[in-house]
């Protein structure tokens, strides 16, 4: 049999809650202060990246492709197929950036096949260089452009599908023809701003 709480428990109860909600703000008020560290930020961000493009692989340019319905080819425009997977991915990352909101990102390689595909400066040099042989970790770093300070880090960008792979060894101006799945292919490099101290 279920008993109805004493007057003055109910009391205490309601005190300590009240002292809970009230310190609330204080908490709200301290975690805008810090703040999320860009590091975590920049994982957030890379985790949806991630997830958009491995989605996009399999449910859409790997089922086309296996059911005959269309493929996914670097002149999809002209060709009535799909973008590529990292075609998909560098669209985003315009897109985003069209935006004005300081948020870049995009794929580059040690070993691109276009030019501008390549490190853009010695900080990504750098970091395409470190995550080539630590896949596992990322670069990162704070770097000043414009007298603006922005978060900069760079991910591993393994072969995810067959496709890449395959994209890769046979393209005509690939400077390496040896990739194999799961192998580093170059790095997702993202940016955004900080704020100024």
């Amino acid at each position: 049999m279920r008993t109805q709480p004493s007057f003055w428990k109910v009391i205490v109860l309601s005190a300590a809650m009240c002292g809970w909600i009230a310190a609330m703000p204080s908490v709200r008020a301290e975690e805008k202060a810090f703040g999320v560290p860009p590091e975590i930020v920049a994982d957030y961000i890379h985790a949806v990246i991630e997830a958009d493009r491995t989605l996009y692989t399999t449910h859409v340019v790997e089922r086309m492709q296996e059911l005959g319905i269309v493929m996914a080819s670097e002149g999809w425009k002209k060709r009535n197929a799909l973008p590529l997977p990292a075609q998909m991915l560098l669209m985003s990352g315009q897109e985003v950036a069209a935006r004005g909101l300081g948020l870049h990102y995009r794929l580059a390689s040690l070993w691109p096949i276009y030019e501008r595909n390549g490190p853009a400066n010695d900080f990504e040099q750098a970091g395409l260089q470190f995550v080539a042989n630590n896949p596992d970790d990322v670069y990162s770093g704070i770097i000043t452009r414009g007298g603006k300070r922005f978060f900069k880090a760079i991910y591993a960008d393994r072969a995810v599908s067959q496709a890449c792979v395959n994209c890769h060894n046979a393209h005509i101006l690939s400077s390496r023809r040896d990739f194999k799945l799961g192998d580093v292919m170059g790095g997702v490099i993202i940016s955004f701003p900080l704020e100024q101290e």
